[in-house]
């Protein structure tokens, strides 16, 4: 792996929990459990490799559309992956940040997300992005009913000089993280599922066929070789 060539921005669609668990016999939910052992694993790969940002796809504003029992099973996993992810952001100065409707959440898991986004803020080492409750739709509404609160655009008016790919951007979730490099999807879905739609536009993809939780560091590292054996033109000729 060349050093010099680390994607900054990882995004993981993290995909295929469910079929782990009903291709050995298992309810769904206990592919969300292994899933989360996985999503520890990759962070902790993540930063040692020296990638600086991780945003891992968690939950998906449409993901409220399943089961009441298995939406209050994985909300009930991702309060118990803040904490433990805390320990995890302590050890290696990891800074944990969110993307996402924070309000749309329950009280119990947005109290839990600002304490560990609060108390990681100062760390200096990997950023990691917990998706949660997340859509790339939905944080574009978002961004211009936030350029609205702030007067840069008057819906009333014919003006829409405050309007720009910059003034967009800037009023993202987190406008200071730059764009994705690489954006990784297991289970050999070919969809962006509504991650990161305006900040991947340039993006490079990768497809892995291999369920989430059967994912470990060594396919982070065979996504990395890929992505850097790719010629990203974004939208220049080919050399």
């Amino acid at each position: 792996m060349d050093k010099s060539n680390l994607p900054a921005h990882v995004g993981i669609i993290m995909d295929g929990n469910g079929r782990w668990a009903l291709q050995r016999g298992l309810i769904r939910t206990q592919g969300h459990v292994e899933g989360l052992n996985t999503a520890k694993v990759i962070v902790k790969a993540a930063a040692d490799m020296g990638i600086s940002f991780l945003t891992l796809y968690v939950f998906s504003t449409e993901n409220w559309k399943r089961s009441v029992e298995e939406v209050g099973f994985v909300m009930g996993l991702a309060k118990q992956y803040l904490r433990s992810e805390l320990g995890i952001a302590r050890e290696n100065r990891i800074r944990v940040r969110h993307a996402g409707d924070m309000e749309g959440l329950p009280k119990d898991i947005q109290k839990e997300l600002e304490y560990v986004c609060e108390e990681t803020k100062s760390f200096t080492g990997m950023q990691a992005v917990m998706a949660l409750n997340y859509g790339g739709r939905d944080e574009i509404v978002r961004a211009i009913k936030r350029m609205i609160q702030k007067g840069l655009l008057d819906p009333q008016s014919r003006d829409f000089s405050g309007i720009s790919e910059d003034s967009i951007s800037q009023n993202m979730d987190n406008p200071d993280i730059p764009p994705p490099d690489l954006i990784i999807r297991t289970a050999g879905e070919f969809r962006t599922s509504n991650f990161l739609l305006w900040e991947g536009a340039y993006a490079e993809y990768y497809i892995s066929d291999k369920l989430w939780p059967d994912w470990t560091g060594e396919d982070l590292i065979e996504a990395v070789n890929v992505y850097q054996n790719r010629e990203r033109r974004f939208g220049r000729e080919k050399r």
